[in-house]
């Protein structure tokens, strides 16, 4: 007996049971009018708002990708760019050097020509100088060892002669 009292105490099957049972009952049906419905709505809009965040997050980091290869493809055309001035502002360089090279070269040719003619026409006058003075010491040793005095038409003609014979057999002093 003393088994059936233990379990009588544990379970006890009379109005209790029932009373618990029936405020169970009411207490779940209250619940589920006031609170389960808001509860279960609350719990999906959250369900919705984290949904609805990790698609714009995914959207957000398309555009972002997208806004990247963009800049990237920017970057590129810009840095070709930026390589094809710096080759033309080269090739240009190239050129302008070289023109100026080549006016150089052209200023000392000219300058060269120049001077050679300069040269050219001081040896001429040096010459003629120097034959003008030979043609005056020629005159004066004739005069002294002839004694005599000749026409300056037939001095100048005996003189001018002498000169040519000097030139033609390659004296130069």
């Amino acid at each position: 007996m003393e088994d059936q009292i233990m379990v009588r105490g544990l379970i006890d099957f009379g109005p209790t049971l029932l009373m618990n049972l029936v405020t169970l009952l009411v207490l779940y049906l209250i619940l589920k009018k006031f609170f389960f419905e808001k509860i279960r709505n609350f719990v999906q809009a959250r369900e919705q708002t984290v949904k609805d965040a990790f698609d714009n997050a995914e959207h957000v980091n398309k555009l972002a990708d997208e806004k990247l290869k963009e800049y990237n493809e920017q970057l590129a055309q810009i840095d070709a760019k930026s390589r094809e001035t710096i080759k033309e502002s080269k090739q240009r360089a190239d050129a302008r050097a070289l023109e100026i090279l080549n006016e150089a070269n052209r200023r000392a040719g000219e300058m060269i020509s120049q001077a050679e003619r300069e040269i050219e026409r001081e040896q001429l006058k040096s010459v003629g100088e120097m034959r003008d003075h030979i043609a005056a010491l020629a005159i004066y040793a004739a005069e002294k060892i002839l004694e005599k005095e000749l026409d300056p038409s037939a001095q100048t003609a005996i003189i001018d002669s002498v000169i040519e014979q000097a030139e033609t057999s390659g004296w130069t002093h």
